[in-house]
C-alpha cells in the first residue's frame, strides 16, 4: 500500500472511531485512544512542561472527546486536527489555571553571553591569518609542502616521508627548520 492509500486509510479509520464514539462506543475509544495517545501527550507535554500535569490534561482530552464526538465534522477538519486542537485547548486552559506564565521585565532578564569575538579580534584573526600564509609561501618549496601537507591533512612524519620518497630524518629535519623559519617569520 503505497503512502497516501496508507494516509487515507488511516484518516478513514479515526473518522469511523470518532463516529463511534459519538454512538458511546466504548471499544472505539479505547482504540482511538491506542492510536493517537502519543501524538496527544506530545502535544500537551510540550505546553503543560511536565508530565503529571499533562498526563491530567490528557485524560482530560480524550473525556471531552467521548462528550463531542458525536459533533465532529469530517468535512470540517481531519480527525487527528480536530483532536489535537481539542489537546492543545485544555493544555493551554490548564496552563493558565496553573498560573505557570510568569514574565519577568526586560530589565531583570539575565544577559545572554556572546562568546563570539569582537569586531577587533576578527580583524587580528584575519591579519595573523593573511601573515601566516604570507610567511608559508616564503619557505622554500619542500618544506612548505612538508609543513601544509602535515598540517593541513594531517599526515605523520612517517607517511610523508613515504609519500616524498626521502628517509624519515630528513622529513623530520625539512619540517623542523621550515618550522623555525615561520615561527620568525610571523613574529616580526
Amino acid at each position: 500500500m503505497s503512502e497516501p492509500q496508507d494516509a487515507n486509510a488511516a484518516r478513514a479509520r479515526l473518522v469511523e472511531l470518532l463516529w463511534r464514539c459519538g454512538q458511546e462506543e466504548r471499544a472505539a475509544l479505547s482504540e482511538l485512544y491506542r492510536l493517537t495517545s502519543a501524538k496527544l501527550f506530545g502535544i500537551v507535554f510540550r505546553i503543560c512542561g511536565e508530565r503529571q500535569g499533562a498526563e491530567d490534561v490528557l485524560q482530560d482530552v480524550y473525556l471531552t472527546i467521548w462528550k463531542r464526538a458525536g459533533a465532529y465534522e469530517s468535512h470540517r477538519a481531519s480527525p487527528i486536527t480536530w483532536l489535537a486542537t481539542i489537546a492543545r485547548n485544555r493544555a493551554i486552559d490548564w496552563r493558565r489555571a496553573q498560573g505557570k506564565r510568569a514574565f519577568s521585565a526586560i530589565d531583570e532578564a539575565a544577559p545572554i553571553p556572546d562568546d563570539r569575538p569582537g569586531a577587533e579580534a576578527g580583524l587580528l584573526a584575519d591579519e595573523a591569518e593573511r601573515r601566516l600564509h604570507l610567511c608559508l609561501d616564503a619557505l622554500e618549496e619542500r618544506a612548505r609542502d612538508a609543513i601544509r601537507t602535515a598540517f593541513f591533512d594531517g599526515l605523520t612524519y612517517a607517511e610523508l616521508a613515504e609519500a616524498r620518497a626521502v628517509p624519515l630524518g630528513t622529513m623530520k629535519s625539512w619540517v623542523r627548520r621550515g618550522l623555525i623559519r615561520l615561527k620568525e617569520c610571523v613574529e616580526q
